[in-house]
Protein backbone atom coordinates (compact mmCIF):
# COMPACT_ATOMS: atom_id res chain seq x y z
CA UNK A 1 0.00 0.00 0.00
CA UNK A 2 1.31 3.43 -0.92
CA UNK A 3 0.74 6.40 1.43
CA UNK A 4 1.76 10.05 1.66
CA UNK A 5 3.69 11.19 4.72
CA UNK A 6 3.93 14.80 5.89
CA UNK A 7 6.13 16.18 8.66
CA UNK A 8 5.60 19.58 10.27
CA UNK A 9 7.46 22.08 12.45
CA UNK A 10 10.21 20.58 14.67
CA UNK A 11 9.51 17.08 13.29
CA UNK A 12 10.26 18.33 9.76
CA UNK A 13 13.41 20.09 10.99
CA UNK A 14 14.70 17.02 12.84
CA UNK A 15 14.05 14.66 9.91
CA UNK A 16 15.24 17.02 7.20
CA UNK A 17 12.19 16.46 5.01
CA UNK A 18 8.66 17.80 4.77
CA UNK A 19 7.01 14.96 2.86
CA UNK A 20 7.51 11.66 1.12
CA UNK A 21 5.55 8.92 -0.60
CA UNK A 22 6.24 5.43 0.73
CA UNK A 23 5.18 1.88 0.10
CA UNK A 24 4.50 0.48 3.56
CA UNK A 25 5.59 -3.10 4.23
CA UNK A 26 3.19 -5.96 4.89
CA UNK A 27 1.84 -5.75 8.43
CA UNK A 28 1.86 -1.95 8.64
CA UNK A 29 -1.88 -1.32 8.87
CA UNK A 30 -2.39 1.62 11.26
CA UNK A 31 -1.03 5.10 11.86
CA UNK A 32 0.77 3.75 14.93
CA UNK A 33 2.33 1.01 12.83
CA UNK A 34 3.67 3.67 10.46
CA UNK A 35 5.27 5.50 13.38
CA UNK A 36 6.88 2.29 14.65
CA UNK A 37 8.07 1.33 11.17
CA UNK A 38 9.61 4.77 10.56
CA UNK A 39 11.53 4.44 13.84
CA UNK A 40 13.33 1.42 12.37
CA UNK A 41 15.15 3.84 10.06
CA UNK A 42 17.24 4.69 13.14
CA UNK A 43 19.03 7.94 13.96
CA UNK A 44 16.87 11.05 13.94
CA UNK A 45 13.87 8.96 12.88
CA UNK A 46 14.05 6.77 15.99
CA UNK A 47 14.65 9.77 18.26
CA UNK A 48 11.99 12.06 16.80
CA UNK A 49 9.20 9.49 16.39
CA UNK A 50 9.95 7.36 19.47
CA UNK A 51 7.03 6.01 21.46
CA UNK A 52 6.49 8.11 24.56
CA UNK A 53 7.50 11.37 22.85
CA UNK A 54 4.84 14.04 22.59
CA UNK A 55 3.70 13.79 18.99
CA UNK A 56 0.37 14.42 17.27
CA UNK A 57 -0.82 12.44 14.28
CA UNK A 58 -3.39 13.05 11.59
CA UNK A 59 -4.82 10.88 8.84
CA UNK A 60 -6.41 12.55 5.83
CA UNK A 61 -6.40 15.94 7.62
CA UNK A 62 -8.20 14.67 10.75
CA UNK A 63 -6.56 14.29 14.14
CA UNK A 64 -6.24 10.62 14.92
CA UNK A 65 -5.00 7.99 17.34
CA UNK A 66 -2.47 5.26 16.70
CA UNK A 67 -5.14 2.64 15.94
CA UNK A 68 -6.56 4.42 12.89
CA UNK A 69 -6.43 2.08 9.90
CA UNK A 70 -4.58 3.10 6.76
CA UNK A 71 -6.12 3.12 3.30
CA UNK A 72 -4.26 3.12 0.01
CA UNK A 73 -3.25 6.67 -0.90
CA UNK A 74 -4.05 8.16 2.50
CA UNK A 75 -2.04 11.02 3.98
CA UNK A 76 -0.47 10.59 7.42
CA UNK A 77 1.02 13.61 9.18
CA UNK A 78 3.24 13.92 12.24
CA UNK A 79 3.75 17.15 14.21
CA UNK A 80 4.52 18.39 17.71
CA UNK A 81 1.59 19.08 20.06
CA UNK A 82 1.95 22.85 19.71
CA UNK A 83 2.94 24.54 16.49
CA UNK A 84 3.46 28.22 15.93
CA UNK A 85 2.30 30.70 13.33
Amino acid sequence: MKIELRYFASVREALGTAQETVEVPEGVATVGDVRTWLCTRGGAWADTLAQGRALRMACNHAMTEAGTRLTDGCEVAFFPPVTGG
